[in-house]
């Protein structure tokens, strides 16, 4: 008997073994979905794995176990597809990623494929119910026939009257000759196509009425496959916008560079006009009949550079990302495996999963965003480093872009591993914007602050307002207020499963946890000692929000951060009214720094440079000099310089005079030197084992000891272990370990000897619920 190796979507290392019945080995093949058996009872649709490209007879159905048991391997139950929904690259990649980012291959499939191709049922499209004549009445005799046999019915008279003008049928008889030669009562020629819901919206009916005419058998219906892709539109040369010197300049280096190196990084200013750079070098993919990735950090960037690109693309643009309905995504998956697919995919991180037939380049835009960075559930990948790779498997090249470069990639490109261009002109030769620092720990010692704006800040807002022109503040906090706790005995509240006080939700009334859940009323009088003197605590953007319009009333506010953009439209809506002047002043988190492009803003205020600062990690200066340099990109874009108020108790720290003189350069060679002498990356790979339990004294004994196993190995490579910053999360308690490794170390030994230890350890009873994973490049 033959034999497969089959993905399951389940958090297991590795594939299962399942016997091929001789009536389906013709059909399976490498990327194809089959309904497998586990367990006594369950079922799961699992992929055939590239490995058994030739289904292996050397697998014995009686092979010995541990304790010589026989093994029976079970059989698959059925093959659901004739081609397969993976291509070769694509379980290339899973396979790259579960071994680089040591994770089960299990839940890269769980990340990678949209939920209706996971289902047994699998995807059902989307139909829509049309409506025509009965066979019988397609002719002009029968037609009148009916016609006078509704002189009583008038309303279904009036409906059959809509029909034949909607359908055409009233102003082009012959139709109905054409017709009448179909021998069924389906679909109709073209020219007849009439919705259900178009007829009864024309002919103002109800669905009695129409079924009036159903049941006399005049007209019937039928349902059609309609998609619910956008597929309107198409593409525009002439939309395409000739480059500036500066810009031409930098798309011929990316050329030079691209024809010796892999991967190109183009470090460009904010407002340097990189996007239309980007276009002319998928125009010429597309003119070399090659397909382009274009990946995003955020969904909210997609909705403008989408209207860009569908102006010049048209319907050859595809957009994936997590916001789409499980039902679309399905749809843009088969559509790529299809003859047609689309030739330029824009989408967030999940779209480096998608099937490409002829990928030529990847396009990673704000490539330093550590929103590439997948944290939970697992796999945890970086879809830069994915992309990269894909590109590779495809002989494609990759281009990242950016204002703000991560040390790794900027590092890369200073040792001559990846290409380089730089450019440092603004579109139309604007200038970067004047950033004025606000010294606030002086002005509260003063009583001079409005809460958390400084004088200096309601100024030039006010100022801007009344000019016509508009304002963004930036709080990268979101809620009203990040705790509350009672003036009188200091209670606060906490998470009862998280290491986590509570934010406070005002339009909501409710404090909530931003790790589990977890909700609570805000109580009118304190628990512990029955005070009514309970307090906010710290600003969030909904309080800014509050307190802005109690100052500016006469502004039209926005939020935008995440409990205003759950819904699937909520950030076009947003940006569009901030775009078209319907809103003149923005409140927002990180999500309105990522390469957003707004006319008419003048003032940008950053409120609270010190919370990106005081932040306990490694990476805390390099963030947020990326997040200060970016939000202050949005401010004069076209037509006037632009102003920035950094707020900030620390002015004299050198990083905020590397932002306010953009000096890029100088951040990075100080904070590479730092990196060098503490074993951080460029220089070392970092790999944090996490360890969980319900028992905060077993996770304790069990990081104890994993971290000395580890340390017999890698000696002082190790690290910890040690409690995270928030040490327990949805009632589980959690350890930390700390592997630092040195650029050329062989890292799959060091993969295999991690293995080793964990399998050790999970022998032992008392660990057999401790859960174990990894986080490979930590960001």
């Amino acid at each position: 008997m033959k034999y497969v190796e089959v993905i399951l979507p389940l958090p297991l290392e590795g594939t299962f073994t399942y016997g091929v019945p001789e009536p389906l080995e013709a059909r399976v093949q490498p990327g194809v979905r089959v309904l497998v058996p586990l367990g006594k009872s369950k079922t799961y649709v699992g992929v055939c794995d590239s490995r058994a490209l030739e289904l292996s007879e050397t697998k014995s159905a009686g092979k010995q176990a541990d304790g010589g048991k026989k093994v029976e391997y079970k059989n698959i139950l059925s093959v659901l597809d004739d081609t397969p929904v993976l291509l070769p690259q694509q379980l290339k990649l899973w396979h790259w990623i579960a071994d680089y980012y040591m994770s089960p291959i299990g839940d890269v499939y769980k990340a990678a494929l949209p939920s209706g191709l996971k289902a047994e049922e699998g995807f059902k499209p989307k139909t829509e119910t049309y409506v025509c004549l009965s066979r019988k009445f397609r002719t002009e005799q029968s037609l009148h026939i009916a016609l006078d046999c509704l002189r009583r019915a008038v309303k279904q008279q009036e409906v059959l009257m809509a029909y034949l003008q909607l359908s055409g049928i009233a102003e082009n008889p012959v139709a109905l000759t054409i017709d009448a030669e179909n021998p069924d009562d389906g679909e109709p020629s073209e020219l007849n196509a009439v919705t259900q819901e178009e007829l009864m919206n024309a002919a103002h009916c109800t669905m009695v009425v129409l079924r009036g005419l159903l049941d006399k058998q005049i007209l019937v219906t039928y349902k059609k496959e309609v998609g619910r892709l956008n597929n309107d539109g198409n593409a525009h040369r002439d939309t395409i916008k000739p480059l500036n010197e500066a810009q031409t300049e930098a798309y011929n280096q990316i050329l030079l560079q691209m024809l010796g190196q892999k991967v190109t990084l183009l470090h460009g200013v904010t407002s340097s006009g990189k996007t239309e750079i980007y276009i002319h070098l998928i125009q010429k993919m597309l003119d070399e009949h090659k397909q382009v990735l274009y990946l995003l950090p955020e969904i909210a960037l997609t909705v403008q550079i989408m209207d860009r690109l569908k102006r010049v693309f048209g319907n050859r643009l595809g957009i994936y990302h997590s916001k789409y309905s499980d039902a679309e995504r399905v749809e843009i998956w088969n559509k790529q495996l299809s003859s047609h697919p689309y030739d330029v995919i824009l989408g967030a991180r999940s779209a480096v999963f998608l099937p490409f037939q002829n990928l030529g380049l990847v396009i990673i835009d704000e490539e330093h965003e550590t929103s590439f960075k997948q944290q939970d559930p697992a796999p945890r990948y970086h879809a830069r480093s994915a992309a990269i790779v894909l590109a590779q498997m495809y002989g494609a090249r990759t281009l990242l872009g950016t204002a703000t470069p991560s040390m790794e990639s900027y590092y890369n490109a200073q040792q001559g591993k990846y290409g380089f261009v730089r450019l440092d002109r603004r579109y139309k030769d604007i200038q970067l914007p004047e950033i004025e620092v606000v010294d606030v720990k002086d002005l509260q010692r003063r009583k001079m602050m409005a809460g958390p704006f400084s004088p200096r800040l309601l100024s030039v807002v006010r100022e801007a307002l009344t000019n016509g022109e508009q304002a963004i503040l930036f709080q990268n906090r979101r809620g009203f207020a990040p705790m509350v706790e009672c003036n009188t005995c200091g209670w606060m509240p906490k998470c009862p499963n998280c290491d986590v006080s509570l934010t406070h939700h005002k339009n909501m009334g409710l404090l909530s946890c931003h790790y589990c859940g977890y909700t609570y009323r805000v109580p009118e009088a304190c628990p512990n000692c029955e005070s009514r003197d309970i307090r906010n605590r710290g600003y969030g953007t909904e309080k800014i929000e509050d307190e802005i319009i109690n100052i500016f009333p006469e502004a039209r506010v926005s939020r935008m951060d995440l409990d205003t953009t759950r819904t699937k439209n909520a950030y076009e809506r947003l940006i569009t009214e901030f775009s078209e002047g319907k809103t003149n002043l923005l409140i927002g988190t990180q999500m309105i720094s990522k390469g957003l492009d707004f006319d008419k803003v003048s003032v940008v205020g950053i409120l609270n440079a010190d919370s990106m600062l005081n932040y306990p990690d490694f990476r805390s200066y390099e963030q947020a000099f990326m997040m200060m340099s970016q939000v202050s990109g949005r401010a004069g874009r076209k037509g006037k310089r632009g102003l920035v108020i950094l707020q900030t108790k620390n002015h004299d720290l050198p990083v905020i005079q590397q932002v306010v003189h953009n000096d890029y350069e100088g951040f990075y060679r100080s904070l590479l030197e730092e990196r060098k002498d503490f074993r951080y990356p460029p220089f070392y790979h970092l790999v944090y084992v996490y360890l969980k339990h319900r028992d905060g004294d077993t996770v304790n004994s069990a990081s104890l000891e994993m971290g000395s196993r580890l340390r017999e190995i890698f000696g002082n490579r190790v690290l910890g272990p040690d409690k995270p910053a928030i040490a327990r999360v949805k009632t589980l308690h959690i350890r930390k370990i700390i592997l630092k490794l040195e650029n050329g170390i062989d890292y799959k030994l060091v993969k295999t000897y991690l293995r080793q230890v964990q399998e050790a350890m999970m022998k032992e009873k008392r660990y057999g619920a401790l859960m174990t994973y990894y986080d490979v490049d930590p960001l």
